[in-house]
């Protein structure tokens, strides 16, 4: 029987000009997972993505944390390409991502269901072929007044929100630690309850 194996990917944009945005809050949790499997990411030019490699628990299942280094609307092509050299199938492929449609300092988990307009997820679900994988939705809440979606995930959080910023990217990366611990079903139970 083949390892149980999970393919975690935080979305977002390449470059500096980029990191602090609410779009990048997915590369930022994988940041704090890389902390907790205690490790680098390391350049891999064919999958276009930085990789780690790892657990998140001693004898816990193996995790492949990637960010991809293209282009949020083109990250279809770096997941599909992972999941495809470590056969992952998309049932065990995880999507953490900014989500509007939560309030911020809210964690949400879903399997499937649509992409809500999140271009990012719409090129996943082209790539690989179904919306059937995990996603952990970070919620960056909705812009405010008439600002424009485009706009407002393409900005820095504000510096009330960074305050709690790092309690959010924790949760996070917790309810990513309680899917591959728990499976899906008991980590949305335990997360989407709070």
């Amino acid at each position: 029987m083949p390892e149980d194996v999970w393919l975690v990917v935080g979305l977002g944009n390449p470059g500096p000009g980029h990191a602090a945005n609410r779009h990048n809050v997915g590369q930022m949790v994988l940041d704090e997972l890389a902390v907790r499997v205690g490790g680098r990411f390391k350049a891999t030019p064919g999958h276009r993505a930085q990789v780690l490699e790892g657990r998140l628990e001693m004898g816990g299942p193996k995790v492949v944390l990637a960010k991809p280094t293209s282009y949020m609307n083109l990250s279809g092509g770096p997941v599909s390409s992972l999941s495809k050299y470590f056969r992952i199938p998309p049932s065990h492929v995880i999507a953490v991502h900014d989500e509007v449609d939560v309030d911020f300092d809210a964690v949400r988990v879903r399997t499937g269901g649509s992409e809500n307009g999140h271009n990012g997820l719409r090129d996943m679900t082209k790539a690989l072929g179904t919306r059937d994988y995990q996603r952990v939705r970070v919620g960056v809440g909705r812009p405010p007044g008439r600002a424009q979606t485009a706009d407002f995930v393409l900005s820095n959080f504000s510096s009330t929100e960074r305050k709690s910023l790092p309690f959010l990217l924790d949760a996070a990366a917790d309810a990513v630690e309680l899917i591959v611990s728990d499976g899906p079903e008991r980590a949305a139970e335990r997360v989407n309850a709070r």
